[in-house]
């Protein structure tokens, strides 16, 4: 297949698009939304966010040192949006939606209620990128839904109705596993005659 050439850009799609609640030191709540977002370690458990500096968030983590990464089901889908197209300096947008707060198991910032999991995390730090900054967060404790676990402790995020967000639109993710880590080095077992 013949393909075509772009300019250098940013072409990591689709995205996890998440909720990220930040307090500042007069316990003002502010939610927003983020795309730029990623695993980048697992012991310890690091996530990198990009956030521009504009953003009113920038200052309540910066100042208070951490934040919770919330993932809205697809139900949230307006939510999300919103809150990533209006300033918390204009509008909270926490009462704007009447979302419930939970407090914080490991940290001051409270989680959203609507959210089926939610990722306390502490800020790392800061490096200065260009248009958006690299937040490096370690999470430190991690909220799940009863019903999105089964009896053996697994969690099953295509239950939980994630959304992603890819070039300017919202999807959503609920379909079966094509397959799990490794399965294309198992061995095939043994078929019985």
């Amino acid at each position: 297949m013949e393909k075509q050439n772009f300019k250098g850009s940013v072409m990591l799609n689709p995205a996890p698009a998440v909720l990220i609640t930040s307090k500042n030191k007069e316990d003002k709540v502010n939610v927003f939304t983020v795309a730029w977002i990623s695993t980048v370690c697992t012991k310890p458990p690091v996530i990198a966010v990009g956030i521009r500096p504009e953003r009113l968030s920038y200052e309540y983590i910066k100042e208070s040192k951490e934040c919770v990464i919330n993932l809205p089901s697809k139900d949230m889908v307006k939510v999300v949006d919103f809150c990533g197209v209006r300033s918390g300096r204009k509008l909270d947008k926490i009462k704007h939606f009447n979302l419930e707060l939970n407090e914080g198991v490991s940290i001051k910032t409270p989680s959203i209620e609507k959210c089926p999991i939610a990722m306390e995390c502490k800020l790392k730090s800061i490096t200065p990128l260009g248009t958006h900054d690299m937040f490096l967060f370690e999470v430190t404790n991690i909220k799940v839904n009863n019903d999105l676990i089964d009896e053996k402790g697994k969690i099953h995020f295509n239950k939980a109705n994630l959304i992603c967000y890819s070039h300017g639109e919202y999807f959503g993710i609920n379909s079966k596993a094509l397959g799990s880590f490794g399965y294309s080095v198992q061995k095939k077992s043994k078929v019985k005659k």
